[in-house]
């Protein structure tokens, strides 16, 4: 009994110090408060442990545990529309994954003629400041470069200035969220910072125990996403075959998702790494033709290289899973 009283003491106490906190107070400080009083299950998941309805997703979710970190993973057969998710709703820090909504954006422009692959833009290159000391992070122009090239850049290689100089001729980060909004329906998307701001101030919040809203997107989303662009529903199919065969170029994360794919399995991708999470999406098309859109986020884990095996792991599963039904599974180790 007296230990309830000293929770039920302690809360208000919490609460009344975040309430009489001064008006200048930074909102994420008094959001925190109201977060250790009472808790929240959209900054602070109680629940890590996936759930799952179905063979394939139960052992996705071996894979995807969160005792050391939350993971999110999506993936859609794309001849049957046959899904699976853990974590599919929970919303994870997209990171560089979200390029490919940028490069989407762009292209609807270059479609309805109100942009040009040909245009030149300036790399965006960021300018030493101290984190959180400005709203946008300060950035100086670069070399001139096609839009074209620049992207291959953005996807290719994860040339953070040459995404930025692709949000600033788009008109910032909000103009790819109305897009995805707008042109898709997928609303569990947000796009918040230039990457010169999200990289400076990366950090801030641990993915593992909190979820920020800002710049980003449930496993779900990416993978409707996916499955859209590939599927040719918003862009024109040169539009739609200029990004898919850049994705298929990328350089980036060869220990993620192609690390234990079989060879005769083209992908098409697009990596992310933050603070303390990694991640991957892409499509995934088997030597038959079949495809598969999948989106793996991880958090935690300890290291790098332990969130880059678990989406090693992960994405032959799914893979596996797809692909071959009667599969036993027998990998444990991982």
């Amino acid at each position: 009994m007296k230990t309830r009283l000293f929770h039920r003491i302690a809360t208000g106490l919490a609460l009344a110090t975040a309430i009489a906190a001064p008006a200048q107070a930074n909102e994420q400080t008094l959001e925190a408060a109201f977060d250790t009083a009472l808790g929240t299950d959209l900054r602070a998941p109680r629940n890590y442990n996936p759930d799952y309805s179905n063979p394939l997703e139960q052992k996705v979710a071996l894979l995807a545990n969160g005792e050391e970190g939350r993971i999110g993973v999506a993936a859609i057969d794309l001849s049957s529309g046959h899904e699976i998710a853990i974590l599919g709703n929970q919303r994870f820090p997209m990171a560089s994954t979200s390029k490919i909504a940028i490069a989407a954006t762009f292209l609807d422009g270059v479609d309805k003629g109100k942009l040009s692959l040909t245009s030149e833009y300036p790399l965006m290159i960021p300018v030493s400041s101290k984190p959180f000391s400005s709203k946008v992070a300060p950035v100086r122009k670069g070399q001139y470069l096609s839009a074209r090239r620049l992207m291959e850049l953005m996807l290719t290689r994860s040339s953070n200035s040459a995404t930025d100089a692709l949000l600033a001729a788009l008109g910032g980060p909000d103009v790819v969220s109305k897009w995805v909004h707008s042109k898709t329906g997928i609303t569990d998307f947000q796009l918040s910072r230039d990457i010169a701001t999200l990289v400076r101030d990366d950090g801030e919040i641990d993915p593992v125990a909190q979820i920020d809203p800002r710049d980003s997107a449930t496993p779900l989303a990416m993978v409707q996403l996916l499955k859209g662009l590939y599927q040719g529903e918003w862009l024109s199919e040169k539009s739609r075959r200029f990004l898919i065969d850049t994705m298929e170029q990328c350089r980036t994360g060869r220990r993620r998702i192609p690390a234990l794919m079989p060879e005769d399995v083209t992908i098409a991708h697009k990596t992310g790494s933050l603070h303390n999470t990694s991640s991957d999406i892409g499509i995934l098309t088997a030597p038959n033709g079949k495809s598969y859109a999948v989106a793996i986020y991880v958090t935690g884990q300890g290291t790098r290289a332990n969130r880059e095996a678990k989406i090693a792991h992960i994405a032959r599963a799914i893979y596996d899973g797809y692909s071959k039904p009667t599969t036993h599974w027998v990998n444990a180790e991982y």
